[in-house]
């Protein structure tokens, strides 16, 4: 790549276009796309993220590895359109819907990772360990089955991905969260791994519900819990950690883990509103991922992540501070460094979008203003190419293999929907 394209931002010659570094998607359930606007509709008078989840588990057993290629290579596809160069897949759907592992137990990982490198997207592949339905310890529901791994069969598929690790294909451990996962076994995943710079992601503090539960079982919030009794450092990505006191906003941002924040899957499931200021203010690290992908765009993700707090505090440019006036450059830059620290990579040079600097929003922008008119001056598509490690997979807005990877998901998807 041109030495020019590597700076923040950069306008790329006369023509006006405009060179950025490609933004990590930090949290991705590639098969949930296939959902995408289907649970919209009132099914419960008190509707929330737990009856979303009857509905979650519909799909999820239906999804083999070959429906799981085409679903993840679409998705993968529209991220890469959209100006996410990297994702990290935390992935929970391992076995055959019975619960009885596949011939090849990495088979649903495998689908994962040909459709990343099919569209060229770098992928953080996370295996999900999950062991139980509940803090206290449950078994796993029917539907839950094929999510579940004993200790020894994680160690082992872990040690089988980790080796097919590339420069395009990093691997880490996920926690599904802390009522799926026994403290033992959480303990005895981290000495197996020891002191590897492996990133090291969970679900956290999501569900008011499921901070009552941890009080009630463990005598702590989930966060506090953590904290606690885990190592917790800059390897670690907490997913969400919405609900937390004061206390565990400091503790967070001492650790130097990072938070990957979700808006729009948070939005759509009414999770709430993760304390974005105050967490900046204590230097607290921190990225965005679409998870359930109910949208695919970072555009919306770090619009709605200030957005939302504009609403609760009836305030504008809640993120900034004199440091940095440019709301949408501080979105931007600490979403990319704090993306690049749970993906487990170095850093952005090779990936980078050049922008249709002939969109009517990007006239006469400058290099101090661009990231606030990326951000916030509307809706169309500015992301003309899309480069990472030197190959050039989106052109003129469109992934380069955009129409047979849409002919595959479609067909998935009229099999499934007319069943």
């Amino acid at each position: 790549m041109p030495a020019a394209a590597s700076r923040f931002p950069t306008a790329a010659g006369p023509d006006g276009h405009w060179r950025l570094p490609g933004l990590p998607n930090l949290h991705s359930h590639a098969f949930q796309r296939a959902m995408a606007g289907l649970a919209e509709r009132l099914s419960d008078p008190n509707d929330s993220f737990w009856t979303w989840r009857e509905l979650m588990y519909r799909f999820a057993g239906r999804v083999d590895p070959d429906s799981q290629y085409a679903i993840a290579t679409q998705l993968y596809a529209e991220m890469l359109e959209a100006g996410y160069t990297s994702v990290c897949e935390f992935h929970y759907l391992h076995h055959a819907p019975d619960g009885q592992p596949y011939a090849d137990p990495a088979a649903m990982s495998r689908a994962l990772i040909a459709a990343a490198q099919d569209t060229g997207i770098r992928l953080t592949l996370l295996p999900v360990l999950y062991m139980s339905g509940g803090f206290d310890g449950r078994p796993l529901g029917e539907r839950q089955r094929r999510f579940g791994h004993s200790l020894e069969a994680y160690l082992a598929l872990l040690q089988s991905l980790r080796a097919l690790a590339s420069p395009m294909l990093q691997v880490g451990v996920a926690f599904h969260s802390l009522r799926a996962v026994p403290a033992p076994a959480l303990a005895a995943v981290l000495e197996a791994i020891g002191d590897a710079s492996m990133p090291i992601h969970l679900h956290i503090a999501e569900q008011v519900g499921e901070v009552q539960d941890c009080l009630a079982l463990r005598g702590a919030r989930p966060v506090e819990w953590l904290l606690a009794n885990a190592p917790v450092d800059a390897r670690w990505t907490l997913v969400h950690a919405t609900h937390l006191e004061p206390g565990e906003v400091q503790g967070i941002a001492r650790s130097g883990a990072t938070v990957a924040i979700c808006p729009t899957t948070e939005a759509n499931l009414g999770d709430g509103l993760f304390p974005l200021r105050d967490y900046l203010q204590a230097g607290g690290h921190w990225g965005i991922g679409s998870d359930s992908h109910v949208s695919v765009s970072p555009v919306e993700e770090l619009r709605w992540l200030e957005y939302g707090q504009r609403l609760v505090t009836r305030r504008r440019n809640i993120a900034v501070g004199p440091d940095q006036p440019s709301t949408g450059t501080l979105l931007y830059t600490q979403a990319l460094a704090g993306g690049l620290r749970a993906c487990g990579l170095a850093d952005a040079a090779q990936d980078w979008l050049l922008l249709d600097g002939d969109a009517p929003v990007l006239a006469a922008a400058r290099a101090d203003d661009l990231l606030d008119r990326v951000v916030f001056a509307g809706n169309r598509g500015l992301v003309r190419e899309t480069h990472v490690a030197g190959r050039r997979v989106v052109a003129e807005g469109r992934h380069v293999d955009a129409g047979p990877i849409a002919a595959r998901y479609a067909r998935v998807l009229r099999t499934w929907l007319a069943s």
